[in-house]
């Protein structure tokens, strides 16, 4: 997903990654105050925070379908996509970069419709429960081996993130969010959904997906980099964290939903 950034004016520490190492610190750098500046051990317990969130919601939504009331899990899964589109949003545009009570929110909204999601594209309830884990189970994994892979690009130096790339990037996402709204007015009035029907289009609008939610792990990795050698405050690893579990929440629903394609066949 589209990584966040830091919000303009006091506070933003990018004015600092031209040289980061030849400034002071940059809680010295604030009035005369201090503060902590951020580690890779912040952002690595921020995201786990994060994380365990989501997927205890993910966890009580699933069961509520479990329980046999998968109706209630479909109305959260919506509640829980809104809301945390909204809460990005916030975050976004609202200069609510670095705010644990809005990832931790987002994480909560986003666990319900991770649940629900996974409920639905798994095919839970209408095929054996089984199928439905194995399945579930194969996304999950998929989503971790993607996320090591990348940051392991990313450590060696094997793709180097440049301006030009975050540019491309950008417009690719957008182009595939435009995409997407076309897919959902098509559907929505005239029944078809040439994207999600689970045909060669389809699939390959997923696979065009994974490679980009792949590529946003780049660009959310060399964020946490540049922000830490700038001496970012602490509490911006939960803005960190956000953007990270923004593009995970992306590439296991995309996953999930391309192999749910071949389950149909």
């Amino acid at each position: 997903m589209k990584t966040l950034t830091a919000p303009q004016g006091h506070g933003r520490p990018d004015a600092y990654l031209q040289d980061p190492y030849s400034q002071a610190s940059y809680g010295q750098q604030q009035a005369g105050t201090y503060e902590r500046p951020m580690t890779v051990d912040d952002v690595v317990t921020k995201t786990g925070i994060t994380l365990g969130v989501i997927v205890a919601f993910a966890l009580v939504n699933f069961g509520i379908t479990v329980a046999g009331s998968p109706q209630i899990t479909y109305l959260l899964a919506m509640v829980g996509a809104i809301g945390g589109l909204i809460t990005v949003l916030v975050a976004t545009f609202g200069r609510k970069f670095g705010s644990a009570a809005v990832t931790l929110i987002y994480a909560g909204f986003e666990g319900l419709f991770v649940g629900g999601i996974s409920v639905i594209l798994s095919g839970f309830g209408s095929t054996r429960g089984f199928d439905a884990g194995v399945l579930i189970g194969q996304a999950v994994l998929g989503t971790i081996g993607v996320f090591l892979g990348m940051l392991f690009a990313y450590k060696t130096g094997a793709v180097k993130v440049t301006p030009r790339f975050t540019r491309i990037l950008t417009a690719c996402l957008i182009g595939v969010v435009v995409l997407a709204l076309g897919n959902a007015v098509l559907a929505i009035f005239f029944g078809t959904n040439p994207l999600t029907n689970g045909g060669p289009l389809a699939i390959i609008f997923s696979l065009v997906c994974i490679g980009l939610a792949a590529a946003s792990f780049l660009v959310d990795f060399d964020s946490a980099d540049k922000m830490i050698r700038a001496g970012a405050p602490a509490n911006y690893a939960w803005g960190i964290a956000l953007g990270l579990a923004v593009t995970l929440v992306w590439l296991y629903t995309e996953i999930l939903r391309l192999l749910s394609y071949f389950q149909q066949r």
